[in-house]
């Protein structure tokens, strides 16, 4: 496990789009919330560009990625938002130059394949939180959520608890593990690759949005076929945004899930707001947690030093 360095005030962070192309006039009306925390903002070269559903085309979002991680000035870096395109990128990114300069990165979604190849690759704790284009402009960016930058600060043991949001326990249990994971479309969509994510005595954090339930059944399905499922130590269910059904005969969500989690042996606890969601609980990646169902916390280690 690679800690980055806590961030102080007076750093500068890069801000770049390595997937969708982010609303210019949001993302420029967030930096305000950035430099709130006192921070300083360096834009990438490339983020204003657009090469059909993405930010740029696969070498300029490879290249404002690495220009961020290589320049000393540079402590963190915060991505614009998410949509699609970083895994086009994966297989470019120099990551003995992420070992070399290992700093704060933040993100969610799209990003989650990001998370795992450098989690992978060189053992560099990461974060999923709420993106700058498309979350500090929101008028549901609430205290709750703003609030959860400050772990970037000072070296902070995350509790979640049901003061933040009411949890329901699936399968009752209690374990620690490395936190892995993220948004399920993304995750799945690992297989079979070189950045396959590693679920081996892992706490599980799934998430996603726009996904009804036969599609979050599909995915569940394969990670079982894949044999991934059958390994984590624990699952943590985030937020499930826009999971609508429509007029559609369907199962629940919650049907799904314990279809495909009540056997696994392990604790599975769900109503977790972390995803696509207001307020949001932004936790590192690749720290370990203790996820419990008798007491109904998630207690989670710091993730910069």
């Amino acid at each position: 496990m690679l800690l980055p360095n806590r961030l102080q005030k007076g750093d500068t962070v890069g801000v770049i789009a390595p997937a969708g192309p982010p609303n210019q006039k949001n993302l420029h009306q967030a930096l305000t919330f950035l430099e709130e925390l006192g921070l300083n903002v360096k834009l990438g070269r490339y983020v204003d560009s657009k090469y059909g559903y993405l930010a740029g085309t696969d070498d300029e979002r490879l290249h404002d990625f690495h220009e961020m991680i290589e320049n000393p000035k540079i402590q963190g870096i915060f991505f614009a938002r998410g949509g699609y395109g970083t895994g086009r990128i994966a297989a470019n990114i120099d990551y003995e130059l992420i070992k070399q300069y290992p700093k704060i990165i933040w993100g969610y979604s799209d990003i989650t394949y990001l998370h795992t190849a450098m989690r992978q690759a060189t053992g560099l704790v990461t974060f999923h939180g709420p993106m700058v284009a498309t979350d500090m402009v929101n008028k549901q960016f609430d205290e709750k959520t703003r609030i959860m930058f400050n772990q970037l600060f000072t070296p902070t043991e995350l509790h979640y608890t049901e003061a933040y949001s009411p949890l329901s326990t699936l399968v009752e249990g209690r374990s620690r593990g490395q936190i892995v994971g993220g948004n399920l479309s993304l995750i799945v969509s690992t297989l079979g690759t070189p950045f396959e994510i590693d679920m081996k005595d892992k706490l599980l954090l799934i998430e996603d949005i726009g996904e009804m339930p036969y599609r979050v059944d599909s995915m569940l399905n394969q990670l079982v076929l894949a044999g991934k499922l059958q390994q984590v130590t624990g699952i943590i269910i985030g937020d499930f945004a826009n999971a609508e059904t429509g007029d559609k005969p369907s199962l629940s969500l919650e049907e799904v899930f314990r279809h495909y989690f009540g056997n696994l042996g392990c604790p599975v606890m769900s109503g977790f707001k972390i995803g696509h969601c207001f307020p949001h609980f932004a936790i590192p990646l690749g720290v370990e947690g203790t996820l419990d169902t008798k007491s109904k916390t998630l207690i989670v280690d710091p993730g910069v030093q």
